[in-house]
């Protein structure tokens, strides 16, 4: 009888991250970590055999031959590409669930608070195809909100800035999204910032997993401009078509990140602007928490409070708190929306 009850208990929380896919099985806590990444072969008739998925499927970016491509399905927070999307979905579920496809799952999956209509039913169909038996939806700001410990359900202001895949910022109060803004800037825009700058400065060419590393390793939001920290990186000199290395300081990330702080900046004064002014003697108390990746970019804290004059708070584990957010939500029809 237990074995039965433990089969028809695999029920799933799932942050499907522009970065990383996290998935939580009840009773179970987190039994999956990898990155959103599908390596597919294409045969001569252009067909596409998925090759490798997660971890395996991350260590290939940037070194394949051309009939193997590595793609990332999921761009800005959402779907960008179905197929790709629906495979990685099915092989992670199919893992987490040690192969068992007679019994399909309830699922609960964390979306941005800016999602359309259609966005989500594509989210749907892709967890259906995946084996999903029933899907609830959460916002990602609600998720990572009661994630992050937060009381969401009394009559006072929590905001929440979780920086991922996107950035979403939110006032909730009561249990409900008082108001909320989601922009498409965070760690990929970064990532890519970096690449950029690097190729403007110096003509040198990085690939997108060691901009990735530069922005975790010396990444700053706020660096000692006397004292930088450094790092080697290696790739390619444009002009001499050479390969050799780099080095560069955390300055100039700060630099070359610029615009994407700004941006989640700009956004965070805009919800300020437009929050009522009791909720909004709340937060002068209360502050602001931080979640998602990139809310360990060094500093990132004590930038944001100068910007805003208000108390940050980092969450205790920012990479789960949405992951685990959604989990609290499985069945709790007061947080997530069935589709």
């Amino acid at each position: 009888m237990n074995f039965f009850s433990n089969l028809f208990l695999k029920d799933l929380a799932i942050d499907l991250g522009t970065a990383n896919t996290l998935i939580y099985m009840k009773r179970k806590g987190i039994v999956l970590n990898e990155p959103s990444v599908v390596a597919l072969r294409t045969n001569g008739r252009m067909k596409k055999q998925v090759l490798a998925v997660g971890t395996d499927a991350k260590k290939m970016l940037g070194k394949t031959p051309g009939n193997i491509i590595v793609i990332r399905p999921m761009r800005d927070g959402v779907i960008a590409d179905f197929e790709a999307a629906e495979a990685m979905l099915k092989y992670f579920i199919r893992k987490v669930c040690n192969g068992m496809r007679l019994f399909k799952p309830r699922v609960v999956i964390a979306v941005p608070s800016g999602i359309t209509w259609v966005e989500k039913r594509t989210v749907k169909e892709a967890a259906e195809q995946a084996g999903a038996r029933e899907i609830f939806m959460v916002e990602e700001p609600m998720a990572a909100a009661i994630g992050a410990g937060l009381d969401i359900t009394k009559p006072r202001c929590n905001m929440v800035v979780d920086i991922g895949g996107t950035t979403e910022v939110a006032v909730i109060s009561l249990a409900g999204i008082v108001s909320a803004k989601s922009i498409r800037i965070a760690g990929d825009e970064m990532d890519t910032a970096i690449i950029r700058y690097v190729k403007r400065k110096y003509n040198f060419i990085i690939g997108e997993n060691t901009a990735e590393m530069v922005k975790i390793v010396i990444g700053n939001a706020y660096p000692d401009l006397y004292d930088p920290e450094t790092i080697e990186i290696k790739g390619r000199d444009i002009v001499s078509g050479i390969p050799r290395v780099l080095v560069i300081d955390s300055n100039e990330i700060r630099e070359a990140i610029l615009e994407q702080t700004h941006a989640i900046i700009r956004t965070v004064r805009a919800i300020l602007e437009r929050t009522p002014p009791e909720l909004a003697a709340d937060i002068v108390e209360r502050g602001i928490v931080l979640t998602g990746g990139v809310a360990l970019l060094k500093h990132l804290d004590k930038y944001l409070g100068e910007e805003t004059g208000l108390p940050i708070t980092v969450a205790g584990d920012p990479l789960s708190a949405v992951v685990m957010g959604s989990a609290r939500c499985l069945g709790a029809s007061d947080f997530s929306e069935r589709l």
